[in-house]
């Protein structure tokens, strides 16, 4: 994970502070907290339960506020976390977290073939859903995995044939792999995710943590300021003036409508810039010139469509 300069440290070079802004920091807010909070009290509560599926969490919001940077940052501390106990005993066939990507258009063949990939399962076209799915049990139990996250599970639709069996196929996979499941996505309760009987079940047993935007003020808070003010004690500029990224929070807010993922794109891609032609300062002009996601881009620079002749 990269981490910010020591002070005192030596300058980095320019291709090792390039790479380092690429990748940047996960600041800490107050959705990672939540998230982390809840993550470790239910693997707690279904560390010994062996009759039912155990108590899952769904993160959900918006694009670009920061579902998966929350999901991946829980998931690196619950590997550390693992490993620093099992010391000198750990095995390198020890895998306590996994990663799914659910696939567009997902069947149940399909997202088990995505369990299996993520574990070096070898999958062949002639196998069925049944022996693919049993191998990722047997193979999961054997690397201990504890925390299985699934991302994109908006993309899951229970209302089609193939979206219901991928839906059965995932409590399924709960009910037999001992670990507390995870999951992100966009909006789900505006989807047919929760809708139905399977979805029912769904809703049952996960709680659901909201990562919308951060408010410029909340209260006597400032959470935007804040996560531009952590952004800003990480960057690696030899002419950076300190604080300037707090100072332009009202600004920052508005480019970005409050969204992690959109700030974190502006911040790092501003930095790498400046690295680039040498200056190492970020500047409100420096940030003016950079075109940010489109969804930024169309509410803080809304298109106003020409007159057509009839108007005229």
């Amino acid at each position: 994970m990269p981490a910010p300069p020591a002070p005192g440290a030596p300058p980095r070079s320019v291709e090792d502070k390039l790479a380092y802004h690429s990748r940047f920091v996960t600041v800490q807010t107050p959705a990672i907290d939540k998230v982390s909070r809840t993550v470790r009290t239910l693997m707690v509560l279904g560390r010994h339960q062996d009759t039912t599926a155990r108590p899952s969490l769904i993160v959900t919001g918006p694009a670009a506020c920061g579902k998966t940077t929350a999901i991946l940052h829980i998931g690196r501390a619950c590997h550390l976390a693992a490993h620093a106990r099992a010391g000198a005993d750990a095995s390198r066939d020890t895998v306590p977290v996994a990663y799914i990507l659910v696939p567009p258009g997902a069947t149940a063949k399909t997202l088990a073939a995505e369990f299996a990939r993520y574990l070096g399962i070898p999958v062949t076209s002639r196998m069925t859903q049944a022996q693919i799915t049993t191998a990722v049990c047997h193979t999961y139990a054997a690397a201990r995995v504890r925390l299985v996250l699934i991302d994109e599970i908006h993309r899951l639709n229970p209302r089609t044939s193939t979206g219901a069996d991928a839906a059965d196929l995932l409590k399924d996979l709960t009910e037999r792999i001992r670990a507390t499941f995870l999951y992100a996505g966009i909006d789900v309760t505006d989807t047919p995710l929760f809708t139905g009987v399977r979805g029912q079940q769904l809703a049952a047993r996960a709680s659901l943590i909201d990562t919308g935007a951060l408010p410029l003020r909340h209260g006597t808070r400032e959470p935007f300021r804040d996560l531009a003010a952590a952004m800003d004690n990480a960057l690696d500029l030899d002419h950076h003036r300190p604080g300037t990224l707090p100072r332009l929070a009202g600004y920052l807010h508005a480019r970005t409508g409050g969204r992690i993922g959109s700030l974190s794109r502006l911040v790092r891609q501003a930095a790498i810039t400046t690295v680039l032609d040498g200056t190492e300062r970020i500047t409100r002009t420096v940030l003016d010139d950079i075109d940010l996601d489109h969804l930024a881009e169309e509410q803080h620079r809304p298109h106003t469509p020409t007159r057509t002749t009839a108007q005229r």
